[in-house]
């Protein structure tokens, strides 16, 4: 790895095109999602080796609840097995954790082990990664519950509206203490956010990557990595 490579600090996935993996061999959809779940593994190493400190992987988006029940319980399952075998990996890789989303919605076993997991996060001169799982998460809704705190906070006496700037919204955003991500990339071709972080990704570089999300490999990583070094070269911004 070349020491002297411009890294982003924060990384964002959208981790697209499962579906369309798992159609092309004619597999269920679920096939897909299985393959996929062995990419993330990828992933962190490849942040975690490059120096990177935060990655947040848009895993299930509020529109996922209107995806097929049998589906939607495949891939909570997936998402309980992948947890519980990363739990003690987490930790002796430096690999602290947060959940990005309205978690009340989420099944009673993964919020028991979401709990059970950030109890679990070591102290911060510790950490080496912070991996955070956007789960029943929307950019609109997190803005929209932002919004509801701090109309609680004027109701209730402890700001007044004119207090409102930039600074003071995004601390009501869910996770306000990670820094926004420099750099995101979507995979399978398709060229839009579809409403991943949407207050936090105003600056952020895109790189978006043809190969769907199953058939990604460290050479695409390292690839979209190398594209945000040559954008900061080419203007200038380091």
């Amino acid at each position: 790895m070349n020491k002297e490579r411009i890294l982003p600090i924060h990384v964002g996935v959208i981790m697209d095109g499962n579906g369309r993996w798992a159609k092309k061999r004619s597999l269920p959809r679920t096939a897909g999602h299985r393959e996929g779940a062995k990419v993330v593994e990828k992933l962190a190493e490849v942040c975690l080796s490059s120096g990177i400190r935060y990655l947040t992987l848009f895993c299930f988006s509020s529109e996922n609840w209107n995806r097929p029940k049998e589906e939607v319980e495949a891939l909570f399952s997936m998402l309980e097995d992948y947890l519980h075998k990363e739990s003690r990996p987490f930790r002796e890789k430096g690999i602290n954790f947060s959940i990005q989303g309205r978690t009340e919605q989420l099944p009673k076993n993964i919020r028991l082990m979401i709990d059970k997991l950030k109890k679990e996060n070591l102290p911060p001169e510790q950490e080496k990664m912070h991996l955070i799982l956007a789960l029943s998460y929307g950019g609109r809704e997190e803005i929209a519950d932002a919004a509801k705190r701090l109309a609680k906070d004027v109701r209730d006496g402890k700001i007044t509206p004119d207090q409102i700037d930039e600074k003071v919204f995004a601390s009501a955003l869910y996770l306000p203490d990670i820094p926004d991500p420099d750099l995101i990339i979507r995979t399978s071709g398709e060229k839009r956010i579809s409403n991943f972080l949407l207050w936090q990704s105003a600056y952020s570089e895109f790189v978006f990557l043809d190969t769907l999300w199953p058939d990604c490999t460290e050479k695409d990583f390292n690839a979209a990595l190398d594209e945000f070094a040559a954008r900061h070269r080419r203007f200038g911004k380091v």
